[in-house]
């Protein structure tokens, strides 16, 4: 056996114990099953588990078992809706199934250092980079501190559309998020047109449909788009208005990399930022 099927088969394995271990944990009382006298384990029984996640019987069986099956995220976020796991319980069952939301790891080992230091020299504004698909790849200590703390932040979890749309964790608005929402669905339908038969790009859209109804209200509109160069106004907890106007300098034509920098339109925005940020202030003659 090769060592790729043998990694395979002890994922499957550990994903089985791991899904009876939570089922287990949940009384049938809890979500409207009758104790009953007969049970030979606790929790849950696995018919169940497939009634309330809305899957087959079988199939739900032989996930346990750690058969070689093909699974959706759409399911998966089904079952753990069902199992009532949270955020890292959640990634965990994502990633013991062989799916991610996150950005590939090899993806972001592409940056070159240069791409930090450039990211890092143009504070105090934000900048960060991100792929076609809304990974979230390199950011400055500017980003983390006027629109969200990314190293907070699970890599799973660092891409645009699941922050913006699932996390709760945003600790600056967009005041325009419905318009800015719309424009990154209709950009993100557009850019996958070049990867439709790619699996993290379906993982992610098919999280996205099973957890978000705003985002799937769009989808459904087909829009499309280019990713979007307009002036933002962002609304920060402490520094309050700062109105930026995205400068976008594409790294690579074939993979999409873009960095993007929130320049400041005006100077109490500029003044805004470098006292978030601790940095002097430019001076003006």
């Amino acid at each position: 056996m090769s060592t790729v099927s043998a990694a395979g088969d002890e994922r499957r394995r550990e994903l089985g114990v791991f899904l009876r271990s939570r089922r287990e944990r949940i009384q049938p009382e809890e979500v409207g099953f009758a104790p009953g006298q007969r049970r030979r384990t606790p929790g849950l029984r696995r018919e169940e588990v497939a009634l309330l996640a809305g899957v087959g019987v079988t199939w739900y069986t032989w996930l346990e078992q750690g058969r070689d099956i093909n699974v959706s995220a759409q399911v998966l976020e089904a079952i753990a809706g069902t199992l009532r796991l949270d955020r890292q319980e959640t990634n965990h069952l994502f990633t013991l199934s062989g799916l991610r939301v996150g950005p590939a790891s090899a993806e972001c080992t592409l940056l070159p250092p240069s791409i930090q230091k450039t990211l890092d020299a143009v504070l105090p504004y934000p900048a960060i980079v991100v792929n076609e698909r809304y990974d979230i790849l390199a950011f400055n200590e500017a980003y983390c501190r006027v629109v969200i703390d990314l190293r907070q932040i699970e890599l799973q979890e660092r891409n645009m559309l699941w922050l913006m749309f699932v996390s709760d964790r945003w600790h600056c608005y967009f005041t325009d998020t419905e318009s800015t929402r719309h424009h990154m669905v209709a950009a993100y339908r557009a850019a996958l047109a070049n990867h439709l038969t790619e699996p993290s790009w379906q993982e992610l859209t098919q999280s996205l449909l099973a957890r978000s109804p705003e985002f799937a209200t769009l989808w459904e509109r087909y829009d499309v788009a280019a990713p979007s160069t307009r002036i933002k106004f962002l609304d920060h907890p402490t520094a309050g208005l700062l109105t930026v106007d995205p400068a976008v300098l594409y790294l690579t034509q074939s993979t999409q990399l873009r960095l993007t920098v929130y320049t400041p339109t005006d100077a109490t925005t500029e003044s805004k930022l470098h006292q978030l940020l601790n940095t002097p202030a430019l001076q003006t003659t």
